[in-house]
């Protein structure tokens, strides 16, 4: 790869960034971190899911909140769902687009929060997340791309990445939307 293809991808992905800095994005931010850090005061939890980058965001969100971002603090209640034994079984029993909404059928609580990420906002398995954890009485946060697809009216808040060529753009914006939630949850819970 030549440098100006190297340049090229550090320039849209500075535009994409500049393009989502907005007050509304940054106020939708501070509302999810609200959501979030009520949950888990009160003693509830935050289970995260999403497809393929999309799913090692999730991971990386929850992974990082029941352990440790910056520095030593109490671990927080966070799952992603991304278990192999899970996902391999219900999507053998009921399909792939199950794999989501089943785990949230089995252990979500009212009170819980979802975090569901997909940069298409179409993913058929989110959705069925969404409306599973909207059965529960959860409070759900989905993190988008592109149009916000059919998720974008769907869940609490939606916060959409601007609008990009390819999925790798919606995922720069996701994983700092991520860093910045665990930021604010971190300061709103005193840790």
């Amino acid at each position: 790869m030549d440098q100006q293809l190297i340049s090229q991808q550090f320039e849209e992905a500075q535009q994409v960034l500049a393009a989502f800095s907005t007050a509304e994005n940054f106020a939708k931010i501070s509302q999810a971190i609200e959501l979030m850090s009520t949950a888990l005061s009160n003693g509830h939890k935050i289970i995260s899911c999403g497809n393929g980058g999309s799913m090692c965001d999730a991971m990386h969100f929850a992974e990082e909140l029941s352990g440790r971002f910056r520095a030593d603090r109490k671990a927080l209640a966070a799952i992603s769902i991304s278990d192999p034994s899970h996902l391999s079984c219900v999507s053998n029993d009921y399909g792939y687009d199950f794999v989501f909404s089943k785990f949230i059928e089995g252990l979500g609580t009212s009170g819980d929060v979802l975090l569901g990420i997909s940069t298409s906002g179409n993913s058929k398995n989110v959705i069925n997340a969404v409306e599973a954890a909207k059965e529960k009485g959860m409070k759900t946060i989905v993190l988008t791309g592109k149009d916000g697809g059919q998720l974008a009216h769907m869940a609490d808040l939606e916060i959409r990445a601007p609008h990009s060529n390819f999925a790798d753009r919606a995922q720069e914006i996701h994983i700092k939307i991520i860093h910045s939630l665990i930021l604010g949850i971190e300061q709103k819970l005193g840790l």
